[in-house]
């Protein structure tokens, strides 16, 4: 098997997929795979505005194997007035035969209504255990039971993130894959990455852009 297909199928082996984030769509080039193309030396780019969150982006991808390499070592406040060819030119200099990035699509707020629920507690209480609440008024079996009867509603806010997984082909210059993303209640953005990433293999394994196992 291809050094890059064995390093992607490897960091779903290494953890379980977050049921936070699964995959919206995808499309692969019907022509290219990735276990086809054997990159050697990928770049890896987190496309956001935040430079911390940059960073921390493409060093948990960086850190699996040495074949990924973090883009802001190479592309970055010195070569921002670069030209797209000059910024090309440096990773064909560089040898890089392949770039993954990832690209936040949207980010978007639910507010959603949890309604509230009763427990088993009813006014008759369990096989005759409670007959004596029949004779009580309102007031007292209210104040029996109110702890235990209802749970009340409440608002829930979810966030969405929807992040874009692209591969491109230095060699043929082209996209060979890409895949969109929705990640719900991130907390933490170094596992938000990892279970993107579980996901885009996951996706790659079904579409056959790697093997199945």
């Amino acid at each position: 098997m291809k050094k890059f297909s064995f390093l992607l199928l490897s960091i779903v082996t290494l953890s379980g997929c977050s049921s936070n984030t699964s995959i919206v769509n995808s499309w692969r080039d019907p022509d290219t795979t990735v276990a086809q193309e054997q990159f050697k030396k990928v770049l890896v780019m987190a496309l956001v505005k935040d430079e911390a969150s940059r960073r921390i982006a493409e060093n948990r991808i960086a850190a699996n194997h040495p074949v990924f390499r973090t883009s802001y070592q190479f592309l970055n406040e010195t070569t921002k007035q670069l030209t797209k060819e000059q910024k090309l030119k440096i990773l064909q200099d560089e040898n890089f035969d392949g770039v993954v990035t990832l690209r936040l699509v949207s980010k978007e707020k639910e507010t959603t209504y949890v309604p509230g629920t009763y427990t088993g507690m009813y006014y008759g209480g369990f096989d005759g255990m409670y007959t004596g609440v029949y004779g009580y008024g309102f007031g007292n079996w209210y104040g029996m039971y109110s702890p235990d009867f209802y749970e009340p509603g409440y608002y829930q806010e979810t966030t969405s993130y929807m992040v874009e997984t692209n591969i491109f082909s230095l060699k043929e210059n082209k996209l060979i894959w890409t895949g969109t993303t929705e990640s719900q209640n991130v907390t933490d953005l170094g596992q938000t990455v990892d279970a993107i990433m579980q996901a885009v293999v996951k996706e790659m394994k079904k579409d056959g852009s790697l093997p199945p196992k």
